[in-house]
C-alpha cells in the first residue's frame, strides 16, 4: 500500500486496483526469489547428510565419530609405541646423511620422488636407490632389536 500511494497518487482512482494487484505480486516473486536464492548459499549441512529437511536436527549428530586419539588406547600399548618410536629416531641417527634425508623427505613429509629429488639437488634415480637402501638398512637395525612393522 505505502507504494501504490507514495509512487501513483497522482493516477487516476480506477487505476489503483490494478497497479495494486501488479505490486503485490511483484513484491511477493521478489521475495520468493530472494529466498530461494538465500537458501542455495546457506543450505543446512542436515540437508546434504539427508537429514530432515525442516532443519531440526542437530547435524553435528548426524557425523560419525573417528577416535584415533593415542589416549584410548592402554598404557601398555602406549608405552610400546613410545619404544619403537624410540628405536627408530635412533636407527634413522645411524644412516648416512643422504639416505636419512631421501628417507625423511619420502616417507616423513610425504613428498613423490620428483619434489624430493628436487630437494635434494640429485635425480630421481638417485632418490630412489638412498631411500631403497635407507629402508633395508632401517629394517635390518629394527629386526636386530626384535621390532617388525
Amino acid at each position: 500500500m505505502l507504494k501504490l500511494t507514495e509512487k501513483y497518487s497522482a493516477r487516476p482512482p480506477a487505476e489503483l486496483p490494478l497497479l495494486f494487484q501488479r505490486i503485490l505480486q511483484n513484491t511477493i516473486r521478489d521475495h520468493f526469489r530472494r529466498q530461494k536464492v538465500r537458501s542455495m548459499w546457506t543450505m543446512p549441512i542436515s540437508n546434504l547428510l539427508g537429514g530432515d529437511p525442516e532443519g531440526d536436527a542437530d547435524p553435528l549428530e548426524t557425523l560419525e565419530v573417528v577416535d584415533d586419539s593415542k589416549f584410548s588406547e592402554p598404557p601398555a600399548e602406549q608405552a610400546a609405541r613410545a619404544q619403537v618410536l624410540a628405536f627408530i629416531e635412533k636407527a634413522l641417527e645411524k644412516l648416512p646423511a643422504r639416505q636419512r634425508q631421501a628417507f625423511l623427505l619420502r616417507y616423513w613429509e610425504e613428498l613423490d620422488v620428483t619434489a624430493a629429488a628436487k630437494i635434494m639437488g640429485c635425480s630421481e634415480g638417485s632418490v630412489k636407490t638412498h631411500c631403497s637402501r635407507a629402508s633395508h638398512a632401517l629394517a635390518v637395525m629394527l629386526t636386530k632389536q626384535g621390532i617388525k612393522l
